[in-house]
């Protein structure tokens, strides 16, 4: 899929053609629809091809007069809402005057500038609206990473009710989308510093304090899922412990109340034996007071392991 845009004073037109200073959004693109964008603005087609693959890493690359930034950016989890995944996301800053963002998914993260929503948003500011769409990333992981603690308390609230199996996988969910996130947030710090030296694009007036705040709003990000990590971690660990303890004072009673009920099977079986016991063996009583004994020495013995601890 293709979209032109070109911002137009406050307003933001969908142009049917590509032209100078216009932004150029590639969303999983035909081979049709990236020969147009070639045609047009020149660009090394590689550049694009690369972002193709779901696995590109974050980078800087120069290829002719174009700059291909990539990033991750964070995306929900098609099988799951509730969970997230990191996704690259390509920008190409042409000295042509075009900007061209690439992915195989649709990324949130440019869902305002598609709408407008961005302050001071203007396409043909392609070194501003890069260092724009950096820190909408940065702050939507900061959005996200507040959602998944919120998700974090929820899930250590049920466990403390429950804790089943399904429980616990669910937390190692969680904990997977945190350990994208940090890696992911990780790559595009060393973006973040390679741009804020000025040696890759041309920063003007204002962009430096800009980047800045997008590289501090990174750090957070990292520093946040970091923590929110070893949270999780600890979380499943005790709970893991928790189950774990469980099983064994259960085994433990089980086992105690198997030594208890012995007794009696024990007294019963030697008294069944062809021993005489003179009187005791024709007695009409004999069998009252066999279970009396049989009673008593089981208390005795329940007793005895109770404190000791072994029920």
């Amino acid at each position: 899929m293709i979209k032109i845009y070109r911002t137009n004073n406050e307003k933001l037109d969908v142009l049917e053609t590509i032209t100078a200073n216009c932004w150029i959004d590639l969303v999983n693109p035909t081979e049709a629809e990236i020969d147009q964008v070639i045609e047009k603005t020149k660009i090394d087609r590689d550049l694009i091809d690369k972002m193709l693959d779901e696995n590109e890493l974050p980078r800087i690359e120069t290829s002719g007069d174009s700059t291909l930034v990539v990033i991750d950016a964070p995306v929900r989890d098609e099988e799951d809402e509730d969970e997230y995944a990191t996704f690259p996301l390509g920008i190409i800053l042409s000295d042509r005057n075009y900007i061209v963002t690439v992915s195989t998914k649709k990324v949130t993260v440019l869902h305002d500038f598609r709408h407008s929503h961005v302050k001071n948003f203007r396409t043909a500011k392609k070194s501003r609206f890069l260092i724009q769409i950096l820190g909408k990333t940065s702050a939507q992981y900061l959005k996200i990473l507040n959602k998944v603690y919120k998700e974090i308390e929820k899930k250590e609230d049920k466990l403390e009710r429950s804790t089943k199996n399904e429980d616990l996988i669910d937390l190692l969910a969680t904990e997977k989308t945190l350990v994208y996130f940090t890696t992911s947030l990780k790559e595009n710090d060393l973006v973040l510093e390679r741009l804020i030296s000025g040696n890759t694009i041309r920063l003007y007036e204002g962009d430096s304090d800009m980047l800045e705040d997008a590289m501090i709003e990174n750090r957070q990000a990292i520093d946040m899922a970091k923590i929110y990590q070893d949270i999780l971690s600890s979380i499943t660990g005790t709970y893991a412990t928790v189950v774990s303890n469980n099983l064994n004072d259960v085994m433990k009673f089980l086992a105690g109340i198997t030594v208890v009920l012995s007794v009696p099977t024990i007294i019963s079986s030697f008294m069944g034996m062809n021993v005489p016991f003179g009187d005791f063996d024709d007695g009409p009583m004999s069998w009252l007071v066999l279970l009396i004994v049989s009673a008593l020495a089981s208390v005795v013995v329940f007793i005895l392991m109770k404190k000791k601890g072994l029920l």
